[in-house]
């Protein structure tokens, strides 16, 4: 009777190692309960979450949104009180029309610099004919004053004209070089004017732009998270407002690198979603992560330091979503999914 116990209580132990073995080969995909579908429960939904943001401090005029509010895109967010920056686009404007006249101002300076060319070479002119007539003059006398004719005063009197008919023309080419260089200054100068207009007019724009951003508006379709923001608060350039989350999502899961040689891009995939009573969503792999996301990390672990233990690491796998199924419109970023792929 005691052998009998006694091999009953060693098959009965040898019974429960084996099941214990067998529990572990599956728990951990050992033969011969491997399989070339792979399943993790470290996948989650995401989104894109925008986050709202002002590009200019003021003070907040009105918040026509709510929380969990559906948005068009274009629709208002938040306004700023845009007194100042009204006036600053007035200031601009102001500038503008003075440069402008200044610009104006330069062609009419032009025009009057041609008109002193023409009057300072009529000028030239004028006193060309004029020592002409001093020359012819002064070689008469001087062939009078030869023959004894002349006197010796009419011809100093003569040498004097003709000096100063020199002189004259002399000046009137120094009067007409210069108002040809006063009009080279004018031609040269408007390239600063046109600048400066077209600086006034980037300054105008710029104006424009800033008033246009007091008020938020919605970047595109989707449903505003909690708004942060209150009436009459006042609010920094680059403080958070509110979020719009847009309809489009996906899944990203993290499979160990163990898993991946089981999983190819386009393969079919089971999306199981905790938040929906476990229920199935159809769903595809569209690409897999360049690194593991242990390289993504704020701290990135140092293997070479101490002692080590292998971890196999998690490579994340973004899953589309297919169309044409009701539950999809439900799914939120954030949620909590279980992925299987789909053995073909």
């Amino acid at each position: 009777m005691k052998q009998y116990i006694r091999n009953t209580a060693t098959a009965l132990a040898v019974v429960l190692g084996l099941v214990g073995i067998g529990v572990v080969a599956y728990a951990w995909q050992l033969p011969p309960f491997s399989s070339e579908v792979q399943t993790t429960d470290n996948a989650y939904v995401r989104g894109y979450v925008t986050l709202i943001s002002p590009q200019l401090a003021g003070y907040v005029t009105d918040v026509p949104v709510k929380d969990y509010e559906t948005v068009k895109a274009g629709a208002v967010l938040a306004r700023l009180d845009d007194r100042i920056y009204r006036q600053k686009v007035e200031q601009a404007k102001a500038t503008l029309a003075s440069q402008q006249a200044a610009l104006a101002n330069s062609a009419q300076q032009e025009n009057a610099a041609k008109a002193s060319i023409g009057a300072s070479e009529a000028a030239l002119a004028s006193a060309t004919y004029a020592k002409r007539r001093a020359e012819e003059s002064w070689n008469r006398v001087e062939e009078l004053s030869n023959k004894g004719i002349a006197t010796q005063a009419d011809r100093e009197q003569s040498r004097t004209t003709l000096d100063q008919a020199e002189a004259s023309v002399s000046q009137a080419q120094a009067n007409l070089e210069v108002t040809r260089q006063n009009l080279q200054t004018i031609i040269v100068s408007r390239d600063s004017l046109r600048a400066a207009v077209a600086g006034a007019e980037a300054s105008v724009e710029l104006a424009k732009i800033d008033l246009s951003n007091t008020v938020i508006t919605s970047p595109r379709d989707g449903v505003v998270g909690e708004v942060g923001v209150k009436l009459g608060q006042y609010v920094a350039a680059g403080t958070q407002l509110m979020a719009v989350v847009p309809p489009d999502t996906w899944v990203i899961a993290n499979f160990k690198e163990t898993q991946l040689a089981y999983i190819k891009p386009g393969q079919a995939v089971e999306v199981r979603v905790d938040a929906f009573k476990h229920a199935t969503l159809k769903g595809h792999v569209e690409r897999f992560s360049p690194a593991a996301g242990s390289e993504f990390s704020v701290i990135k672990p140092d293997n070479a330091t101490g002692n080590f233990t292998k971890v196999a690491q998690r490579i994340p796998v973004r899953i589309a979503i297919d169309d044409g199924q009701d539950l999809s419109k439900y799914l939120a970023p954030g949620l909590s999914v279980v992925v299987t792929t789909v053995q073909e």
